[in-house]
């Protein structure tokens, strides 16, 4: 992989100044950057800026730039017409007066640098490029129609690196017939196939039309730089096996498989995602965008829909028992459909599973900017490593999680709107320091946890597991949870000191508002939550802002919850979206001694903090906050509106 020969250098100058770095080469950006679950084993209150922003700032270091990536000549879309050689097709056969292009019947053979303009077009035909391994050559498509019934049109066996450039206000098209015939040693599969580095740029339209296999394959690196992109493949829609890095352009991807695809099964650390802008509108029966190493996403606009969308997942039916969660599957779909026999070929991201992803990657995924509408059968956001949010406008909705990363997810800023999901997001570490987060779920809205996601939805890997180095972190932010199952959720700690956290839910007493295995300290911020009473639980005795633990009426969706100060004024104010019970309130103003009223729907509490943690009920919780009893009630179950009336127990 060339990446213009410099993103090694960067990386290794990157490592050198990063202290426990051993992998200086290491493209891949998940493997060298900070685990943020192994960071600190709790976040204490106090802490939680330098931990969040200590996270993302030593992880700078393993990113690149678009001046890393990206050639002038990448980003160039000129050419100079009259030193260029001028091929022209004629339906079996072609014309051309250079020495350097040689014709044989509908096959085309170019064996020299230089810039080369084809037009016309070739039936069952094909472009090869067999040159010297130090030539660039830059293939111009001014009206050029390609068909191939039984292996690639472009062909790129041996040079340095090929430029296709579609000409302006030009239409182009490449097909094949649905069949692929060895014609080589090499395995091509694909209508777009390149043994060596390959760019697209142009300010036309290219159409592939991949009948059977891949659309555009190469076998090195792939830049996507400008041009417009209609992609059908049976298979990957576009896949680079060192990676595959675009700068701009517009690309309508329809695909078997993955939309964008980078892996390179003999080497990890390559295989990674770069965009830095362009138009997405990408429709796949797997992952939309698949990083086999790492991905970071700078601006662009993204469409994405794997699978058959969120509801196609079904929703997993919980039955809560005396506070055991029994759990069904969610729908008869299993990860590889019967039909679908393994994909063995060299391009194949699995040979016994079917990932259903809209982003996914193995290392960090970095989301620096972009607007994004994911709908998609399994996990929106994935990453088997970190996730860092630091802007743009997220509309996900989810068959599975709506964010997941298998060590750290960091939020900075950033719109998320994750419309359905079965968990909101979903890491061994959570930090949020910014951002407006709105979330609805049919389990937890953020959840902490040790155990692993497994490779697909309906998989779920120990979510119950405690762990010391597992904890969310709530420093910054405006969070709106509804859930139906736990709306914060650590398998760990749980620290809060800044932002506005609003929980409604659950309405079953199985699950609350609040559930933590370690300790829960509120240093700051504002947090307010309503729910069942069963599982409730209040902030831990180590606080050291005032938190509220409150019986009330039974509740019910749509009320008007608030909490007045004793000056008057009104501290803390939501609208409850389920049914509830009980109310966790904790802000600045909740002081020691001092009087509040607690308004909720028709009813109205005065209490008074005989200590900073104020809690009713006779169960400790894990944390030390205080558990009310009792279970019972009637709520509407996580399937979006199904009425079940819960079992009681006295």
């Amino acid at each position: 992989m060339k990446l213009k020969n410099s993103i090694w250098q960067v990386i290794l100058i990157s490592a050198l100044f990063c202290a426990g770095c051993s992998n200086a080469g290491n493209v891949n950006m998940g493997k060298d950057s900070v685990d943020t679950g192994n960071k600190n084993s709790f976040a204490p209150a106090g802490t939680e800026d330098n931990i969040s922003s200590g996270n993302t700032a030593d992880s700078q270091a393993d990113r690149v730039s678009a001046s890393d990536v990206f050639s002038d000549r990448d980003l160039e879309t000129g050419y100079d017409k009259n030193s260029a050689a001028v091929i022209k097709l004629n339906g079996k056969s072609a014309l051309c007066d250079s020495d350097a292009v040689k014709a044989s019947g509908s096959r085309i053979t170019i064996t020299g640098e230089g810039t080369y303009i084809i037009s016309g077009t070739l039936e069952d035909g094909m472009i090869v490029v067999d040159a010297d391994k130090s030539d660039k050559i830059q293939i111009v498509l001014n009206g050029a129609n390609i068909s191939n019934s039984t292996s690639a049109v472009l062909y790129v066996l041996k040079a340095d690196k090929v430029f296709i450039t579609t000409a302006a206000k030009s239409e182009n098209t490449f097909s094949n017939g649905g069949t692929y015939k060895a014609i080589d040693e090499n395995n091509i599969d694909s209508v777009i196939y390149s043994k060596e580095d390959l760019t697209l740029n142009g300010e036309g339209k290219l159409v592939i039309n991949a009948k059977a296999g891949h659309g555009i394959v190469s076998k090195d690196s792939l830049v996507l730089a400008s041009g417009e992109y209609n992609i059908t493949a049976e298979r990957h829609g576009v896949s680079g096996k060192d990676d595959v890095s675009v700068a701009g352009g517009s690309y309508k991807i329809v695909s078997g498989k993955d939309g964008i695809h980078a892996e390179n099964a003999d080497n990890e650390n390559s295989g990674f995602v770069y965009i830095l802008d362009g138009t997405f509108d990408i429709t796949s029966e797997g992952d939309g965008i698949s990083g086999a190493a790492s991905g970071q996403i700078e601006n662009g606009s993204f469409k994405i829909k794997t699978g058959g969308g969120a509801k196609a997942a079904g929703v997993k039916a919980d039955k809560d028992i005396g506070g055991m969660r029994m759990q069904e599957p969610r729908g008869d779909k299993a990860d590889t459909p019967p039909d679908a026999p393994p994909d063995t070929t060299e391009n194949s991201d699995s040979t016994d599973t079917v990932s259903i992803k809209g982003i996914k990657t193995d290392g960090d995924l970095y989301l620096d900017g972009g607007e994004f509408e994911i709908d998609s059968e399994d996990d929106s956001l994935h990453s088997n490593s970190n996730i860092t949010i630091t802007k743009g406008n997220y509309k996900l909705a989810s068959g599975d999680d709506g964010i997941h990363a298998g060590s750290g997810v960091i939020v900075s800023d950033g719109t998320i709107n994750i419309s359905r999901c079965y968990e909101g997001i979903e890491g061994k570490t959570i930090n949020i320091s910014g951002g407006d987060i709105s979330l609805v779920s049919s389990d937890d809205g953020l959840n902490a946890s040790g155990g692993a996601d497994s490779s697909g939805y309906g998989r779920r890997g120990d979510s119950f597991s405690s762990s010391g180095d597992v904890y969310i972190s709530i420093s910054g932010g405006i969070i709106y949870i509804t859930a139906s199952g736990d709306g914060v959720d650590s398998n760990g700690n749980l620290s809060i000191s800044g932002g506005e956290t609003y929980v409604s839910g659950p309405s079953n007493s199985g699950n609350g508002a609040l559930d933590y295995n370690g300790e829960a300290i509120i240093s700051g911020g504002i947090f307010a939550a309503s729910s069942v009473s069963g599982m409730a639980q209040n902030f831990s005795p180590s606080s050291t802002q005032g938190a509220m633990l409150v019986m009330t009426e039974a509740g019910d969706a749509g009320d008007e919850i608030s909490l007045t100060g004793p000056d008057g004024n009104v501290l803390v104010s939501w609208k409850a979206e389920k049914d509830y019970s009980c109310v966790n309130i904790s802000c600045p103003e909740l002081l020691e001694g001092g009087t509040y009223k607690l308004t909720a729907g028709g009813s109205v509490s005065e209490i008074t903090m005989t200590g900073l943690i104020y809690g009713e009920g006779g169960m400790t919780g894990k944390g030390g906050g205080k558990r009310p009893g009792g279970m019972g009630g009637h709520r509407k179950d996580r399937d979006y509106g199904t009425d079940v009336t819960e079992m009681k127990f006295s």
